[in-house]
């Protein structure tokens, strides 16, 4: 993730409301084992997805196909207006390989390259990534997923970036069209080539375990739009994060207990077999059911827990998931980003509200929030619990 300067007016608006923060939250909150308060940074009139930010500092967000906005892609001019990003032209339908879709997951490299996953669900197009370099602010790449690659019911959502290797990796949660998760995997794209790789589909850590969400007391379930019917909510492989050395991949179903990782090293090696390949997943740490995943150069591994309206971390030093910031605004926070600012900045998406998840009626109001929380020193545990 970038590290670059914010304009002068948000780096202003930054330094301000995170003192006013400081000083306002008791010793205890600051602690470094007890959950910090997350503060509001943006409001936004229309549903957001997951966040980045471009190599000027500024905020990036994609809009939650849930919601089927107008806006596929917007980037904060100021924490409470949004503009079409990277232009309106690239927000205008059809879709295509100059067009977006329905974009959900982002990553910023370290050269300034957005990759933006793109699920194609809205015309049922074919999945693609997108790579624009936002330092020239020009499209770098357009690399289309055609099956093999996907499936019928791809939804690609996250996605992580190896730039030692030249791969993008993406989360398959494989909901779509009526898809119950059963057919999540990993798709591995090679950058340069343009090709890819579809693997571990139905392995563990890629499919959801039988385990419900429920939000405010209510067990979540999915409208699906074709046959009209409802069930509970079962979402495959989502939250996915690469360690700084691009040494190991984290991901993870929405629906699930466990993290799990797998080397880089392997996952990019096309010549493993399927079998030799799911052998080498690992459960790296237990989790509730979480969405959104981070990790920092320490390896620690930040995710969103949908349920609870809060954010988690998983320390390398004792593998034991703890709250880290809450909000009572945090309704299913989604994406996670660090800012240049040394905050964690976390989208909610307020998604149990959307329409497919309650009913056909969408509850869901504004203002939506982007919420941030400055990390804290985290202390060892000798046991989990």
């Amino acid at each position: 993730m970038t590290r670059s300067r914010l304009p002068a007016s948000l780096a202003a608006s930054v330094a301000l409301s995170g003192a006013l923060l400081a000083s306002l939250l008791p010793a205890a909150s600051r602690a470094a084992d007890a959950p910090a308060l997350a503060e509001v940074w943006g409001r936004s009139t229309i549903p957001l997805g997951d966040p980045a930010f471009a190599a000027d500092g500024r905020l990036v967000t994609s809009h939650h196909p849930a919601f089927a906005t107008a806006e596929r892609v917007s980037v904060f001019a100021a924490p409470d207006r949004l503009e079409p990003y990277p232009d309106a032209g690239w927000n205008a339908g059809p879709s295509g390989p100059d067009h977006f879709d329905s974009v959900q997951g982002m990553h910023t490299d370290s050269k300034g390259v957005m990759w933006m996953g793109d699920m194609g669900e809205r015309e049922t197009a074919v999945p693609k990534v997108v790579g624009w370099d936002t330092k020239a602010n020009r499209l770098v790449k357009t690399i289309l997923l055609p099956p093999p690659a996907t499936v019928p019911a791809s939804e690609p959502q996250d996605l992580a970036v190896d730039e030692t290797r030249g791969l993008v990796v993406l989360a398959d949660e494989a909901t779509g069209q009526g898809g119950d998760g059963s057919q999540g995997a990993l798709i591995v794209v090679d950058i340069a080539s343009g090709k890819a790789r579809r693997v571990l589909q139905g392995s563990r850590g890629v499919v959801p375990e039988d385990r419900d969400i429920v939000v405010d007391g209510r067990h979540l379930q999915r409208l699906d739009a074709k046959t009209g019917k409802r069930a509970p909510m079962r979402v495959g492989a989502d939250g996915i994060a690469l360690d700084a050395r691009s040494e190991w991949l984290y991901f993870g179903p929405l629906n699930g207990s466990s993290v799990y990782r797998i080397r880089m090293a392997d996952l990019a090696d096309a010549s493993l077999k399927p079998g030799d390949l799911e052998g080498r997943v690992e459960r790296y740490a237990a989790r509730p059911n979480a969405g959104g995943m981070m990790m920092d150069a320490d390896d620690n591994l930040y995710l969103t827990e949908i349920e609870h309206r809060a954010v988690g971390v998983i320390p390398a030093a004792d593998r034991c998931y703890r709250r880290v910031a809450t909000s009572p605004d945090m309704l299913w926070p989604d994406g996670l980003a660090a800012g240049p600012d040394g905050m964690v900045y976390v989208t909610v998406t307020q998604l149990p509200l959307a329409a497919p998840f309650d009913d056909g009626d969408m509850k869901a109001r504004a203002p939506f929030l982007v919420m941030r929380f400055k990390p804290q020193p985290i202390g060892a545990r000798a046991t989990c619990g």
